[in-house]
């Protein structure tokens, strides 16, 4: 995909930027690695594993200062809230209603912002992990299937600490100590075999398999551990998600 000059960042943007990273810097120590990963120009369609429900923080922090400002699909209750929904859709977030008809919408917009040359940032769990050990689980086939539409690279970004900062189900943030954090870009993930395949739904299985394999094994190389030989399957447990 050819490179092309992005829209404007939108003043709402700018300022949460403003806000948001001090908070960010205030709150945890940042390991950043594999810039070079990141495409110097153009759309990129970035996937990042889900651990907690601050790590937007994490992800967008590099992203925003590595690259450009992401526009990320996010649950639509989040739109619904009154100061945060407001910034939401000031920032041209996009809005996913989970489980519902309207879900594939999202992907629809997610595509307009790649073809106007914007970085779209997704999480292919589709929610907080529900891992007992906080490994990748199963992706949803949205990342893969919008890079293989669109041609846009698929970086891969795998992070590790933010669960530290606010466990799941937990409200309470973590303020003191500053929370470790860190954040890997992989190299794209290569779709290459799959972009002639007549049947766009197994490649985009195929391409999301490939996606979430390399996460947990960038995962597990930020945690110096050996990932699970199969992931967590959140599907056939009926999880809430």
């Amino acid at each position: 995909m050819g490179a092309m000059r992005p829209p404007p960042v939108p003043f709402v943007y700018k300022l949460v930027i403003a806000v948001l990273l001090p908070f960010s810097h205030l709150l945890t120590k940042r390991t950043w690695r594999g810039r070079e990963h990141l495409p110097a120009g153009g759309a990129f369609v970035a996937a990042a594993n889900h651990i907690s429900n601050l790590d937007f923080l994490c992800v967008a922090h590099l992203l925003v200062r590595w690259a450009r400002p992401p526009k990320v699909l996010a649950k639509d209750s989040l739109f619904r809230a009154p100061v945060v929904g407001a910034a939401m859709r000031g920032m041209g977030m996009i809005s996913v209603a989970r489980r519902t008809a309207q879900a594939a919408g999202a992907l629809t917009d997610a595509r307009a912002a790649v073809d106007r040359g914007e970085v779209v940032l997704i999480y292919p769990e589709g929610t907080v992990t529900r891992d007992p050990d906080v490994w990748p689980m199963l992706g949803r086939p949205g990342a893969a299937r919008l890079a293989l539409e669109t041609g846009a690279p698929l970086i891969p970004v795998a992070q590790w600490g933010a669960q530290r900062l606010l466990p799941y189900h937990s409200k309470r943030v973590r303020v003191c100590p500053r929370t470790k954090v860190q954040v890997a870009v992989g190299p794209p993930i290569d779709l290459s075999d799959l972009a002639a395949w007549d049947d766009r739904a197994a490649a985009a299985r195929v391409g999301t398999e490939r996606l979430m394999r390399t996460l947990t094994e960038m995962v597990g190389e930020l945690r110096s551990e050996t990932p699970p030989a199969e992931p967590y399957d959140q599907f056939a447990r009926k999880d809430p998600v």
